[in-house]
């Protein structure tokens, strides 16, 4: 065991995945030479060369596409985009081609291929730098969409999103890549796409939560307990597929679901688990779902982020609202 940020975990994973399998080549936005923008990818050109992992040009599109090229020919390329706002321009290829290819072909062609990118806020980015647009993908038919929330999580299911032969789109919490340290297995383990995780178990409100926010839940669950409510808390992990059972069984019982995402809560992920809340639990329900979730406009540069970035206190609010119902 290794204590390991997000950070060096995914690097972690990278560097087993490279070493295990000849297929697997890693290329994007700086990640060869620098190592990527924030070092994700640090010292695995040096270990493994550049016809292995290597730097590209700046071109979203050309990115995925060459990626989609080699998917079909036998590798298994993982590409890294240097940030979630940077995704848009290779959105034609992953929408038009890569989550359709499968199809296309009738199953003669499988695409086992990773997009990688941090996304979200809290860092006092730039424009561009802190979207959570992890809807616009679980949207797409024949894409799978991974968000992990810790280290162990981070490497488990890169690896697993590695060896699937389905595309993945694997969105990493910027936020919180130094901010968590964690006891993590220095040998190859994965973890299922498409199961959640009960984090804590909890008999009066269920919370369910992704990537950099789950921290904030627990915060919020520590208040939440001192004022005498038991919060039962499920990390998605994995947004499409996603795991209706774990939040069915939960909602049953407990009776009350609050929804946290950091992305605009229109037509959203928040948007869907309560439809999944409403189709599975209805009749357990004693309190009408809610979400918690980000505002409806662009987010804020550095002086009006933290206006928009969710806090312990604003889930706190609706943990006990939705409880005193």
């Amino acid at each position: 065991m290794s204590v390991m940020t997000m950070v060096k975990a995914i690097n972690n994973a990278l560097d087993i995945k490279l070493n295990e399998d000849e297929g697997v080549v890693v290329y994007g936005e700086d990640v060869g030479v620098e190592g990527g923008v924030f070092r994700v990818t640090e010292g695995l050109q040096r270990k493994y060369g550049v016809e292995r992992v290597f730097d590209s040009p700046l071109a979203e599109s050309g990115i995925v596409g060459t990626a989609l090229g080699m998917a079909v020919s036998g590798l298994r390329p993982i590409v890294e985009l240097q940030f979630e706002g940077f995704t848009y321009p290779a959105f034609n290829q992953i929408a038009s081609n890569v989550s359709r290819m499968q199809n296309r072909s009738r199953g003669k062609f499988s695409v086992p291929m990773v997009i990688r990118f941090p996304y979200g806020g809290g860092i006092n980015a730039l424009e561009h730098h802190s979207d959570s647009p992890e809807a616009l993908y679980a949207h797409i038919p024949g894409l799978k969409v991974v968000v992990p929330s810790t280290p162990y999580d981070a490497k488990g299911l890169l690896i697993s999103a590695i060896e699937s032969n389905d595309p993945v789109v694997f969105m990493e919490p910027k936020r919180i890549y130094r901010a968590i340290k964690q006891e993590v297995p220095d040998e190859k383990y994965s973890l299922p796409l498409g199961k959640a995780k009960v984090i804590q178990d909890g008999s009066d409100v269920t919370v369910v939560a992704f990537g950099a926010l789950i921290r904030e839940c627990q915060k919020a669950i520590a208040m939440a307990e001192e004022a005498g409510i038991s919060v039962e808390l499920v990390d998605l992990r994995t947004i499409y597929p996603i795991d209706r059972e774990t939040i069915r069984n939960s909602v049953r019982k407990t009776g009350r679901m609050v929804v946290v995402a950091e992305a605009h809560e229109s037509f959203s992920v928040g948007s869907e688990l309560i439809a999944i809340t409403n189709e599975e639990a209805f009749l357990y329900l004693e309190a009408p779902p809610r979400r918690v979730m980000g505002f409806d406009t662009i987010v804020p540069l550095a002086q009006g982020e933290k206006y928009f970035i969710i806090s312990p206190e604003r889930i706190f609010y609706e943990i006990e609202k939705t409880f005193n119902f």
